[in-house]
């Protein structure tokens, strides 16, 4: 694998990854809701579904997951599913108190939840299954040994993904500080669970190649 072909995958993965879908949405809206350093877990809920996914293109399994109709859309609306239905209950919360915001348990079950929602997210994303099966093979050369070649563009992906989608969360908190206060102090709620019920529409929406 030539330094060519790394760095076209590089610029075309940087190019992805600043596109605004599923993934960038969900870390926006968590960022907003809950800050820059929870939405962390989010990105490494996504980052970790490439990985998965990585590994499956290597193994040759994300081809069949393309070809099962049945399976790749059973994956689309259990995501799809999922994220409107947490949006739908962000839309209807009634804001955090301090004490939860500084209860440590109720902390670690939120940076579990924000984790395996970017998880959930990744994997049942129909683009990022096509990117793994249709576009990605095409930087991997036969002459080469092959998985060793999926490991070097796992870390290149991972290593340019990371930072944007960190960079998004730290925005979205940005904005957040924007928001008016008081009786409006559960309007990022509102956005977020608007956001995430958008992401899962928009996941339900795209339809197999």
């Amino acid at each position: 694998m030539s330094l060519e072909v790394l760095l076209v995958f590089a610029v075309t993965e940087f190019l992805l990854s600043l596109t605004p879908g599923p993934a960038v949405l969900l870390v926006v809206s968590q960022g907003m809701n809950y800050g820059f350093t929870h939405s962390i877990r989010g990105a490494l809920g996504i980052l970790t579904g490439n990985a998965i996914y990585f590994a499956l293109s290597a193994l040759g399994l994300g081809a069949f997951l393309m070809t099962s109709a049945t399976l790749f859309l059973a994956i689309k609306w259990i995501g799809a599913a999922y994220l409107i239905f947490v949006g739908i209950k962000m839309l209807l919360a009634r804001g955090k108190s301090n004490e939860q915001e500084n209860d440590p348990g109720v902390s670690s079950r939120r940076a579990l939840k924000l984790f395996s929602q970017g998880l959930i997210t990744q994997l049942s994303n129909p683009k990022a299954l096509v990117f793994f099966t249709a576009l990605l093979p095409q930087f991997v050369s036969s002459r080469g040994n092959v998985f060793e070649q999926f490991v070097l563009l796992g870390v290149i992906s991972i290593t340019v993904e990371c930072p944007v989608l960190l960079a998004y969360g730290w925005l979205a908190e940005r904005g957040r500080s924007l928001l008016p206060k008081g009786r409006l102090s559960a309007l990022p709620d509102r956005i977020a669970g608007g956001l995430l019920i958008g992401v899962g529409i928009g996941l339900g929406s795209i339809r197999r190649a």
